[in-house]
């Protein structure tokens, strides 16, 4: 399944968003693992990473049903929704949970930045089908 961008009006990219792969081949072919782009408020971290060629594994579409988009925010907590009960019940079904674990479909970012994320590099979906 393949993330549609949200319909919910988002502000120009002004937000600074470092992601961190421990698997960047997996996630965008390349083997440079840090790539910064600019966010906007009101997309969540998936949505942002997915329209710059960073592909974080989301197998129910980014609706709070699995936990295979799940990161861990190393900066910027502050400038990203809350967790709702939702995501938190999704994030302990996910490996090696941390403090600041959350799952990327659910983190909007509402703050300025800089906001720094990483990709564990188990967070594969095994089943994954390809685009039609």
């Amino acid at each position: 399944m393949h993330l549609r961008h949200s319909d919910k009006p988002h502000a120009d990219p002004t937000v600074t968003l470092r992601i961190v792969m421990q698997d960047p081949i997996a996630l965008t072919g390349k083997s440079e693992p840090v790539v910064t782009i600019l966010a906007a408020k009101g997309e969540s971290i998936l949505e942002a990473a997915m329209e710059h060629g960073v592909n974080i594994e989301h197998a129910c579409g980014g609706v709070t049903a699995c936990s295979t988009c799940h990161i861990y925010v190393k900066q910027g907590m502050d400038c990203l929704t809350e967790a709702t009960e939702a995501e938190e019940d999704r994030v302990d079904e996910a490996p090696a949970v941390q403090r600041n674990s959350r799952l990327s479909c659910q983190c909007e970012i509402v703050g300025d930045g800089p906001i720094e994320v990483e990709v564990p590099a188990w967070n594969r979906n095994a089943v994954k089908e390809t685009p039609h």
